[in-house]
């Protein structure tokens, strides 16, 4: 077959951008390029992988199918070059990260930069969205995964924990009545998380979960704004809403409540070897969580401190 490997990058830069422009931006290259590289490809193959129709183009079922088989094969085929590379060989390429939203705005973005910053040569793709995604169907080289592990399929370094408090109010508080025990709980708004039932997420063994209220969120952040409102409870990660306990505008509710706190850590397919790109970023996660996150130093719950911000090996 007359086609290259460039054929497929442009390939799959347009499954991943959603169009032809995109890809070509990306890339710093004309759509004209682009959409040659898409033809001669199609033509080498001798099948349809996009339709076009009105200036727009989509996936065919045998493009979709194509593109799940060739990214973890293009990206074995980097990693084995990148293998008998030299040690000192820049990174090069494009890694692709996928991360939840909250976290990702509040935390990550001066790690990655850092890191950007360490390696000029990497074109990196940041993706945040609190859905989890098929890493390796969407083009994902790894992820920031936050709670227990759901996809065996994935390999995962864990960076760090955090504790979910439930918080509400002072407002809420003074005109509900104060929270001194788990069965006052029982009557009270409770602001649900649209992305799970509460009782599937809820922390504390032997204490039910109260039943949701009228609002429900599909972002963490959402819901805490709408706690600091006065709407009701929320049951949140620390690191959504240590800054708002800190200065008062939430309380935590019975923080006395002993749980198994969530678990943050990085995931990605397995791949032997590993490429460069992605271990390095691994390995700079590492180091930027190495100690206990910022968020935790300067806020000791009651029952949450030490063995329940345990640091993962």
């Amino acid at each position: 077959m007359d086609w290259d490997i460039t054929d497929i990058r442009s390939f799959l830069a347009v499954m991943d951008a959603g169009s032809i422009s995109a890809a070509a931006a990306r890339a710093g290259l004309s759509k004209s390029v682009i959409s040659k590289r898409i033809s001669d490809f199609e033509a080498a193959i001798g099948a349809a992988l996009f339709t076009r129709h009105a200036g727009r183009i989509t996936p065919t079922d045998a493009g979709r199918d194509l593109a799940l088989r060739l990214r973890p094969a293009l990206a074995q085929l980097v990693a084995a070059t990148e293998s008998v590379a030299a040690p000192d060989t820049r990174l090069r390429g494009r890694l692709a990260i996928a991360a939840p939203m909250s976290f990702g705005i509040r935390h990550l973005g001066p790690v990655i930069a850092a890191f950007a910053r360490d390696h000029p040569g990497l074109e990196i793709l940041l993706d945040y969205d609190d859905r989890h995604v098929d890493l390796r169907g969407a083009g994902f080289d790894l992820g920031l995964r936050i709670g227990q592990m759901k996809d065996s399929s994935l390999m995962m370094r864990n960076l760090c924990h955090d504790p979910r408090v439930l918080v509400a109010s002072p407002d809420y508080l003074s005109r509900h009545g104060p929270i001194a025990a788990p069965e006052d709980l029982r009557g009270h708004e409770m602001i649900g998380y649209l992305n799970a039932r509460l009782g599937d997420i809820w922390p504390f063994a032997g204490i039910p979960a109260p039943v949701h209220g009228r609002i429900t969120a599909n972002n963490g952040e959402a819901m805490r704004d709408l706690a600091i409102g006065g709407l009701g409870l929320a049951l949140l990660p620390l690191f959504i809403c240590h800054d708002a306990i800190r200065d008062g505008r939430l309380h935590v509710v019975l923080p006395q409540m002993r749980q198994t706190p969530l678990p943050i850590g990085v995931v990605w397919p397995p791949m032997r070897p590993m490429p460069h790109k992605t271990r390095a970023f691994i390995d700079h996660m590492v180091r930027a969580f190495a100690q206990d996150p910022p968020w935790q130093r300067d806020l000791a719950l009651p029952g949450q401190a030490g063995d329940q911000a345990r640091r993962a090996t």
